[in-house]
């Protein structure tokens, strides 16, 4: 396998610089810009990125995700020092944003977050790769639960620019601060980092899609309806490499912000009654969830959480029952979820996607508690989840009882696995 990988990626060096030097001999080469007078990035390099990751995804095996990383390790090999202008910087933090990129895929989380620090390492390059990075990191970080270092790592980062840049890149990082006061629950402060998202130039899916459930979360469900479906509508439909002001990776990358659109709108119809079509959209939802990570993926449990919550709330405003239909997508999700036994002590754990597993295990104990012969199993199940629960705005009792017309109204985040 390394014998084939290298051959691929020495084959792939060799094209890219013969492209280079044919370019050069031809006519002074053009490189790309971020709309300011200075280089971007250079383009053998996005070349080489677009192909590592086309060949990675090829057949999403650890065979080509070996192979598609070595590429990137060849390409970053051939780029000047790190210590060099804002071109040279342009070109490494790329392929090292790219790199991030590939580990997350693979779940190799603290390895993509290596990488992106480096990215922030890189003072001189342009401000779009910065930004992309800071969003990929506080998207890792918060659903890895650890919303201190998230705090912390925005605290010190300082996204100055180096000049040229668009309003669209502060307020792309405005809204990142945006998306981690939804998650512990400030929702006053969260409305300060939203201003200004919606006149923003260069329309960015990433910080729409944070604004439009900070307005679902405070129930201006009209305005998040019309800012989700210009999600569904108009987000790219793959990563940009060669333009530093729309650079999104990790799960900030567009794939993931089209999930999310779709995921988020369904759990809005759900939240207005519109049952047929929240039912319609999360299906969805869970097609192009499997299809893009696996069916057994963390994140399709994620998806099915929110489905039967939708089943729940669909069957206390109709007056009927859907307990079956429940207790086996509770089930599928717990075990994509890979929940740790009831016996372990969750609560002095940071359980990846802590939110998720507690609600649905939360919503599996009231199943089981209506069932006389296994309430008691109900019982522990609901102790282990209300003691998992961590979020700061509303108790898993809230998240549950969501038909109560003063009700606040929950919102799952499927790029970061979590409840806002």
């Amino acid at each position: 396998m390394i014998h084939a990988a290298v051959k691929l990626s020495k084959s792939v060096i060799s094209m890219s610089r013969t492209s280079l030097v044919a370019a050069t001999s031809s006519q002074p080469l053009r490189f790309l810009h971020d709309g300011t007078n200075s280089p971007s990035s250079n383009p053998v390099a996005v070349q080489m990125i677009n192909y590592a990751l086309s060949h990675a995804r090829s057949q999403k095996s650890d065979e080509s995700y070996a192979q598609g990383m070595l590429i990137l390790e060849q390409c970053l090999s051939t780029q000047s020092s790190e210590s060099a202008g804002q071109f040279a910087q342009n070109s490494i933090g790329t392929v090292l944003l790219a790199m991030s990129n590939l580990l997350y895929e693979r779940g190799s989380f603290e390895e993509a977050i290596e990488k992106l620090h480096r990215v922030q390492g890189l003072t001189r390059s342009s401000l779009g790769v910065r930004v992309a990075a800071t969003e990929a990191l506080v998207g890792l970080y918060l659903q890895l639960g650890q919303v201190d270092k998230c705090l912390d790592f925005l605290h010190k980062d300082d996204l100055r620019s180096n000049g040229g840049s668009k309003e669209s890149l502060i307020a792309r990082a405005k809204a990142v601060k945006g998306l981690v006061e939804l998650v512990t629950g400030n929702l006053e402060s969260a409305e300060s980092f939203f201003h200004g998202v919606q006149d923003i130039e260069a329309w960015n899916g990433t910080a729409v899609l944070s604004y439009g459930e900070f307005l679902h979360a405070t129930q201006q469900f009209s305005l998040a309806k019309e800012l989700y479906q210009n999600i569904i509508e108009g987000v790219p439909k793959n990563e940009d490499f060669s333009d530093m002001n729309t650079l999104a990776i990790c799960n900030m990358a567009s794939d993931e912000v089209l999930l999310a659109a779709t995921f988020a709108l369904g759990q809005l119809e759900s939240h207005m009654g519109n049952f047929r079509a929240a039912e319609e959209i999360l299906t969805k939802a869970l097609t192009k969830t499997e299809e893009y990570f696996g069916s057994s993926h963390p994140k399709v449990g994620v998806v099915l959480t929110c489905i039967a919550l939708m089943y729940r709330n669909k069957a206390r405003q109709e007056r009927s029952s859907s307990l079956l239909i429940q207790e086996g997508l509770y089930r599928r999700a717990i075990e994509f979820l890979k929940a740790p036994p009831l016996e372990s002590k969750g609560a002095e754990t940071k359980l990846d996607r802590g939110d998720i597993l507690a609600l649905a295990r939360g919503g599996y104990a009231e199943v089981l508690c209506v069932q006389q012969n296994r309430k008691t199993e109900g019982e522990k199940m609901k102790t282990w989840a209300e003691a998992v629960w961590s979020n700061r705005r509303m108790s898993l009792t809230d998240v549950l009882d969501i038909s109560e017309p003063s009700s606040k109204v929950p919102v799952i985040d499927v790029r970061i696995s979590r409840v806002l």
